[in-house]
């Protein structure tokens, strides 16, 4: 649902931004520090929509890249934690089928001594 909304939103915004910029074609002067150039107003916003457009996608872009290798080094992490976690809880279940047999408390804290 939430992705669905996304997409509405993305095409408002686009639909939005195209209707402005087909309002406004008049020709413009552009300072780019080494020289300055007229173009097409139309030009200008839909050029700098596409530039602030691809510069969120590859932040995006590398932001999931990086929360992909978090969870590969956390599922590494969490594979090898698990075999020193049986022995473990094999041993509390040892443990408490010898309760569950009618040994006291005493013994049982004598054999987890042992």
């Amino acid at each position: 649902m939430r992705l669905q909304w996304s997409l509405i939103s993305a095409l408002i915004i686009a639909l939005l931004t195209a209707i402005f910029a087909v309002i406004n074609v008049k020709a413009v002067q552009v300072n780019l520090l080494f020289q300055v150039v007229e173009i097409p107003l139309i030009l200008l916003i839909l050029g700098c929509t596409l530039l602030g457009g691809l510069i969120v996608g590859s932040l995006g872009m590398f932001r999931q890249f990086k929360l992909q290798r978090e969870i590969k080094r956390l599922t590494r992490q969490l594979e090898q934690q698990p075999a020193a976690q049986t022995s473990g809880t094999d041993e509390l279940k040892n443990t408490s089928g010898d309760a569950a047999a009618g040994t006291s408390p005493a013994e049982d804290a004598d054999r987890l001594d042992k």
